[in-house]
């Protein structure tokens, strides 16, 4: 089996699955919330 990075957010350090498809996606790996947040709040 393939080694997949861990699913730990960059930026508030919390576990999600969704982080290995914003990675793929984005090339960040940050979770669905502060993926919006950088949306919304571009700072």
């Amino acid at each position: 089996m393939e080694d997949l990075p861990d699913n730990i957010c960059e930026e508030c350090s919390q576990e999600d699955e969704s982080v290995n498809s914003n990675l793929i996606i984005t090339g960040y790996k940050v979770c669905n919330s502060c993926k919006l947040s950088k949306t919304i709040f571009p700072v």
